[in-house]
């Protein structure tokens, strides 16, 4: 095994693809088939300075280090700016070595495509298999392949953190951007970028003076702190994409445990964005090795469950628990190999925090027995376990998955889940033993279930899907038809089809509106929530496995990754790119539409109960309120509260609670996902070590 690091410097001279005599250049880097490194991109320049490094471990010197330049082009296909290759076998080891490599176009050869800067480093890793805990990344693509990138456990602590704080943003406002449009207005957008993490803010049509009240947090890996990538944006439909200006803020010139208000100017453009950047320390998020419970594991919880106490309930609001899971084992795992064997690792993931276990070599029963620790920002969050197969050649093969909602845990308690397919729909082949325990909070966790949900920044885009669009569409269809069904309810008795029940119905309503009062209606709400759970506990549980959406995911097939080609025209015209956005806008509407429907419905299923708990003491607190309470008042001190927010708190993020709150409800697709399957007998606990003992 060799360690290669490769500075890559800049380009000069690069071709230009884009109309105006420009292009985005981008560079990515490949031994054999297998993608290893991407830089950033540098927007409308030839001659990009880049500065990146990368480390990439070796296996063997016979294949050369592709490198592949490309312009990026937004919604298309990128353009093919030239290529090269390094000869391992040709370096020095343990040398630095100042590389100009030549960029070259197999069907042009005569052209002149510019030249690349590199400095690269070959060193032999000498020694056996070490115990190494990776961290994942998605490369922000169109493929969804991965990169993994090494980090050795500290021989010294028994744990060791994994980024060194947070980046908190929060994105004010632009003001006097540039017109990109026609009507001399644009429709902006922000992209953040720090290091791998990305967040892309929403969309503020028709304006030049946009007011965004986004806030995010970025993880802190390097101890002097980073550079954090800007771009502003100008939204097309149907074409790509207008760019109205860059900057970048340098976090080793902020200080720490205070917030900065920064006000950006756009390079390459015009206009301001203003910021708010705080730097806090680290949350708590470690990963040690699996052992037997010890006087000081045992204090260490204690204080845990003391932090987390009532009443320490106005105590940093944002850290609202603890989570520890035990990864243990896995039993029956796919064979990924031509030898029949596979060499598994565990990703273990809560929103946006990721760690790894190493990786056990050829084995289909293996033992990781590793504690990860998170903590939890929202006890809505769901765990999700996935277990690789590592592979050297190519990205790593997907074995198995489980997504665990924190809420549905048994603290303590070692279990075997059935692993799932990618879409979490169906069974898989193997079983993995985890233990987690969770400790929060409740009124914190109540609370923070009023304000936004965390975004998740790595995540795949989303693609255009017959089968998503076709369940999509079911799923708002039957909502629809709650409604319509209803209509017709009603409407059947004012046509008086049946006279009892119509006569009926005609008493109620005379007797309902003479004696409507305000407080009614959280008052029915609850009647319904109460009834409900009523009937769940004497056994009589209304609530049934979603079949139809069951059998609508399962038959959704998976849509394989492609391959980045070299060179290739591009082949799709703005039009079909319009359509293509026009149909997943669509697609995604329907999502949130149906979506939307199915956490109502599912509230007062109790289908989470402590959601469903929540909603009966806000419905308590309104109904008393409203009792007690002139409705006038109430108007009062809500438009008071409205007209002042501005003038309280200029920088305040607006939200609506109750749409916060139904966020956290799963909607029948995520009930499906998050069930558990049934384990097979023969991988319980108890039967393995009678089989031990026997």
């Amino acid at each position: 095994m060799y360690q290669l690091d490769i500075t890559l410097k800049r380009g000069q001279s690069l071709a230009a693809r884009d109309r105006g005599g420009t292009s985005d250049p981008y560079v990515k880097f490949k031994i054999g088939r297998k993608e290893v490194f991407r830089s950033k991109i540098i927007h409308k320049n030839l001659n990009p300075v880049w500065e990146e490094k990368a480390c990439i471990l070796v296996g063997h010197l016979r294949e050369p280090l592709y490198i592949k330049v490309f312009d990026y082009d937004f919604g298309l296909q990128d353009d093919f700016m030239g290529s090269a290759f390094l000869d391992l076998t040709q370096l020095e080891l343990n040398r630095p070595t100042d590389v100009t490599l030549t960029l070259k176009d197999p069907h042009y050869p005569d052209h002149d495509l510019g030249i690349i800067l590199l400095s690269v480093v070959l060193t032999p890793k000498e020694g056996e298999h070490r115990d190494v805990t990776m961290l994942m990344r998605k490369s922000w693509k169109r493929s969804s392949k991965f990169q993994t990138q090494s980090l050795r456990l500290s021989d010294v602590h028994r744990k060791s953190h994994l980024w060194r704080g947070i980046v908190s943003i929060t994105l004010i406002e632009g003001r006097d951007l540039k017109a990109m449009d026609s009507n001399g207005l644009s429709d902006p957008y922000v992209k953040f970028r720090l290091g791998h993490q990305k967040y892309k803010s929403k969309i503020m049509p028709k304006t030049l003076n946009p007011q965004w009240r986004e806030q995010f947090d970025f993880h802190l890996y390097e101890e002097r702190g980073g550079i954090i990538d800007i771009t502003a944006w100008d939204k097309d439909a149907g074409k790509r994409d207008d760019f109205i200006g860059r900057c970048q803020v340098d976090l080793s010139a902020l200080s720490r445990e205070q917030t900065h208000k920064l006000e950006l100017q756009l390079e390459e453009g015009e206009g301001h964005l203003v910021l708010l950047v705080t730097l806090t320390a680290s949350a708590t998020v470690s990963i040690s090795d699996l052992s037997i419970n010890s006087p000081e594991d045992q204090k260490e919880r204690e204080e845990i469950l003391k932090r987390y106490s009532p009443l320490r309930i106005f105590h940093n609001l944002k850290d609202v628990g603890f989570l520890q899971v035990k990864v243990i084992r896995a039993e029956g795992l796919m064979a990924a190999d031509v030898t029949g064997k596979s060499d598994p690792f565990c990703v273990v993931e809560l929103n946006n925090d990721r760690l790894l276990t190493h990786t056990v070599y050829k084995n289909l029963n293996p033992e990781w027995n590793k504690v990860f620790t998170f903590n939890i920002k929202d006890i809505h969050s769901v765990l999700e376990v996935t277990v690789y197969d590592e592979d050297r050649d190519r990205s790593a093969d997907f074995l198995g998955k489980v997504a665990i909602p924190l809420l549905s845990i048994q603290n303590g308690e070692q279990k075997a889940y059935v692993l799932k397919n990618k879409q979490l729909t169906g069974p898989t082949k193997g079983v993995i033993y985890l233990e987690i325990d969770v400790i929060f909070n409740a009124v914190k966790a109540s609370l923070r279930t009023l304000i936004p949900k965390e975004q998740k920044y790595i995540e795949e885009e989303n693609r255009l899907s017959k089968q998503l669009l076709l369940r999509n569409f079911i799923r708002m269809k039957r909502c629809v038809m709650v409604l319509v069904n209803a209509a017709y309810y009603v409407n059947s008795c004012f046509d008086w089809d049946s006279p009892p029940r119509s006569l009926a119905a005609f008493v109620l309503f005379l007797f309902v509106v003479w004696n409507f009062e305000l407080y009614m209606i959280p008052l029915v709400l609850l009647l319904l929530l109460t009834w409900n759970y009523f009937l769940i506990i004497s056994g009589k549980d209304n609530r049934q496995r979603d079949t139809v959406v069951e059998d609508m995911l399962e038959d959704e097939e998976e849509e394989d990754d492609k391959d980045d080609k070299d060179s290739e025209k591009k082949g799709f015209i703005n039009k079909i790119y319009a359509i293509q956005e026009v149909c997943i806008s669509v697609q995604n509407i329907l999502d949130e539409v149906a979506s939307f429907g199915e956490r109502i419905k599912n509230t007062f299923n109790w289908t989470v109960p402590f959601l469903s708990w929540l909603a009966i003491v806000a419905l308590c607190a309104f109904t008393v309120i409203l009792y007690f309470i002139p409705l006038r008042y109430i108007v009062l001190v809500w438009g008071i509260n409205k007209f002042t927010k501005k003038l309280r708190s200029p920088y305040a993020i607006d939200n609506n609670e109750l749409l916060d709150f139904l966020s956290r409800v799963p909607s029948d697709v995520q009930v499906v996902q998050y069930q558990e399957l049934k384990p097979d007998p023969s991988h319980s606990p108890c039967k393995r070590k009678k089989n031990n003992l026997g």
